[in-house]
């Protein structure tokens, strides 16, 4: 995010740009992401923000995005409702979202419908973060690595520190550990999509390179906190989730595993603008910043510099919470 917000800013002929990481580039939960990049929310304000970020995923193309698709099942009649429903708002915004089939070697007996956008996929989370870094510094921007922001003296102060966010500004933002799984090496079938249980939110991909799948699905009981250690005891409801769902991958073992922190607010929207005299922030994107960079880096760096951005960023003004927040995000995966 504070990449794709320093290189937006000296596009638009910004000087004296820093981006300050006080460890270093994608270290951080960056380097622990997904890598989903989808548009499939249930909100207009996420939509929008996803439709704006896909191009830029497109232009940067294989090895860094992956344009395999996004695919959620649904296993029962209510949960195939709600994907339609969902779909229907999502082509009223004009996201090619349509019925699917089940992707070729996923059990599909239980499977009630399924919905897909092709446009979607997975990219390379620290790849396509460097990249937008190479792009920055060759404009001129300033890389400070192991330099802590705060420490910097500056006139204006970007906050884009993920679940730290709330170390350097007043905001409700707070972590939540989520952690991937990655399986030994198998036998996969071609372009398999991002493969979303829409009733249970387990999901797998294909591992950046190789045969091997990356599990996820959120924790029986919430981890909030800093903490980021593994939890080794669902490793064997996973792999069963995962065998029922794609029978090749019967018998696989968990080889890696790894765990980051999610920036989450109330309402699992971001905060995104102005919030002191002097200081804005991109942060509490609740596990959608890094698909969501490109759109909210180009967005906030007109608000900086003109004072008003073309995109509209009014859902994700921090003062909406003094308000009651009314619009909280159900696809938080």
């Amino acid at each position: 995010m504070g990449a794709s917000v320093a290189l937006h800013l000296a596009l638009r002929g910004a000087r004296d740009v820093v981006l300050a990481d006080r460890a270093e580039v994608a270290s951080g939960s960056t380097s622990k992401a997904m890598g989903g990049v989808r548009q499939q929310f249930s909100t207009a304000a996420e939509v929008r923000l996803a439709q704006a970020s896909i191009r830029f995923f497109e232009e940067l193309r294989p090895p860094l995005f992956q344009q395999v698709g996004y695919v959620f099942l649904a296993t029962t009649d209510d949960g195939l409702a709600e994907l339609e429903r969902r779909a229907e708002l999502q082509r009223s915004l004009g996201v090619p979202v349509e019925r699917a089939a089940v992707p070729v070697g996923v059990l599909s007996d239980d499977v009630r419908g399924a919905v897909a956008c092709r446009q979607d996929g997975v990219a390379d989370p620290v790849g396509v973060t460097r990249e937008l870094v190479r792009r920055a510094r060759a404009l001129g921007v300033v890389l400070r690595e192991g330099t802590d922001a705060s420490e910097l003296d500056r006139d204006v102060l970007v906050v884009c520190a993920g679940a730290h966010s709330a170390e350097l500004v007043e905001v409700p933002v707070r972590p939540l550990c989520r952690q991937l799984l990655e399986t030994a090496p198998l036998d996969l079938p071609d372009a398999l999509p991002m493969t979303v249980e829409h009733e249970t939110g387990f999901h797998f991909r294909r591992s950046h390179g190789d045969s091997r799948l990356v599990l996820a699905m959120a924790d029986p009981t919430p981890r909030w906190g800093y903490a980021t250690e593994v939890d080794e005891t669902v490793y064997d409801d996973r792999l069963a989730r995962l065998a029922h769902r794609l029978p090749a991958a019967a018998g696989t073992r968990i080889d890696r595993a790894w765990a980051g922190l999610y920036d989450m607010t109330p309402d699992a929207h971001p905060i995104v603008g102005r919030v002191e005299p002097g200081v804005f922030a991109a942060c509490g994107f609740s596990g959608h910043g890094f698909m969501q960079s490109p759109a909210v880096g180009a967005a906030l760096a007109e608000e900086i510099l003109t004072g008003t951005s073309s995109f509209d960023l009014s859902p994700y003004r921090l003062e909406r919470f003094e308000r009651g927040a009314v619009f909280p995000e159900e696809v938080v995966l």
